[in-house]
């Protein structure tokens, strides 16, 4: 089967990482992957073509869209990607488009996916199936029924059916779409996607650290790092007051955080503690912690969850999306959230302190096999319309 994936990311690395699983469980297939958004080095599988489109991204305040490389204009850069990405629909005649979170999200992007599904639709690609791949949970709109209007308007005629890569026993779409009952195509769950730990990887990781059954390890991270700052700076400072046997603290600051306050927090660390960017291994150093403090975004909360190891959350506090999440969550699993109160060095102390001394191995009933059920679910809906 022929396949494109588009891939908007515009802030975090959460979309990229869902994804590239997604891509990854489709081995057998043919498989082009269109990026538009800043670059982030990771591996992708050998099956994967990947297209990267001229970058753009979203400024702070998801207000406008700007152009990853410095100088361009961003019409310019439109003009581009919109010829470039209809070029390649028309050269490679997918059999399955999976458009990532749009028209849910990327509603600044409609100027190259409108004509794009238009062209589908108007029968210059007719075996071409449409798919959206979605999120669990969606954020909150200024104009909440504006936003529900358009996304019906653009769904319903150009998509065949919409993934949500989540657990309705978790939290279901109708939560955050209140006119979920309006979607006239089919809404399946994939449940989580998410890497899990494998065997021996705890054991590894501590091995190199020469950690002892009672030394413990916590591991701090922050996403992709473009928010998350001060709960980093949070954590080394209270890794300073806590006992011995707790002096072991890796921090993953994320490939986005900018050098200046990447650069500082290096000299708040104390001794055990180190700073690093980003690492290929995430679900290993999970499985390998006796705490995770982190920001809630879906891909490192639920690689937590697949790890088992207590954690606590600083949901990003600019929308409902990861409190939302991390509140459902601390029902489940081994899981506590964090306010900004709590940043207060001797207050988190305290909270790490009562965390990381409990680790069960604790695995909560969460459907956690996403990518996998995604791959499935695509390769028959594509052989039973073929």
């Amino acid at each position: 089967m022929n396949i494109i994936i588009y891939c908007q990311h515009v802030l975090g690395i959460g979309h990229l990482f869902r994804t590239l699983a997604i891509a990854e469980a489709l081995a057998g297939h043919r498989v082009t992957l269109v990026l538009g958004g800043p670059p982030v080095a990771v591996a992708v599988p050998g099956h994967v073509r990947v297209v990267r489109l001229p970058g753009l991204m979203m400024d702070a305040e998801f207000s406008r869209l700007l152009p990853v490389e410095p100088g361009r204009a961003v019409a310019e850069i439109k003009k581009e990607r919109q010829i470039l990405l209809a070029d390649l629909v028309r050269d490679i005649r997918p059999e399955l488009l999976l458009v990532e979170l749009y028209p849910f999200g990327r509603s600044g992007f409609n100027f190259e996916l409108g004509p794009l599904l238009h062209a589908v639709r108007d029968g210059r690609l007719p075996s071409c199936r449409v798919i959206c791949s979605l999120r669990d949970i969606l954020v909150e709109k200024k104009n909440q029924q504006k936003y529900e209007q358009r996304v019906l308007d653009r769904l319903n005629p150009f998509f065949d059916a919409v993934l949500v890569h989540g657990d309705p026993e978790v939290i279901k779409l109708d939560a955050t779409f209140s006119r979920r009952r309006e979607i006239t195509v089919p809404v399946v769950y994939t449940g989580y996607i998410c890497q899990k730990p494998q065997p021996g990887d705890r054991q590894a990781i501590r091995a190199r650290l020469q950690l002892g059954p009672e030394d413990q390890l916590i591991v701090v991270s922050a996403g992709g790092g473009s928010v998350g700052h001060r709960l980093l700076e949070s954590a080394l400072r209270a890794h300073a007051l806590m006992p011995a046997r707790a002096r072991r603290m890796q921090v993953f600051t994320g490939p986005y955080l900018d050098d200046h306050l990447f650069a500082a927090l290096p000299r708040l660390a104390a001794p055990g503690a180190t700073v690093e960017r980003f690492t290929d291994n995430f679900p290993a150093w999970l499985a390998a912690a006796d705490l995770s403090v982190s920001m809630g975004g879906y891909n490192t909360s639920m690689n937590v969850v697949a790890a088992g190891t207590p954690a606590l959350v600083l949901p990003f506090g600019q929308n409902r999306e990861q409190r939302l999440r991390a509140e459902r969550l601390a029902g489940l699993a081994d899981l506590s959230v964090l306010d900004e109160s709590d940043l207060e060095p001797a207050v988190l102390a305290g909270k790490m302190a009562g965390m990381s001394g409990r680790r069960e191995e604790r695995r909560p009933a969460i459907r956690l096999e996403g990518a996998r059920q995604t791959a499935d679910w695509l390769s028959q809906c594509t052989d039973a319309g073929s």
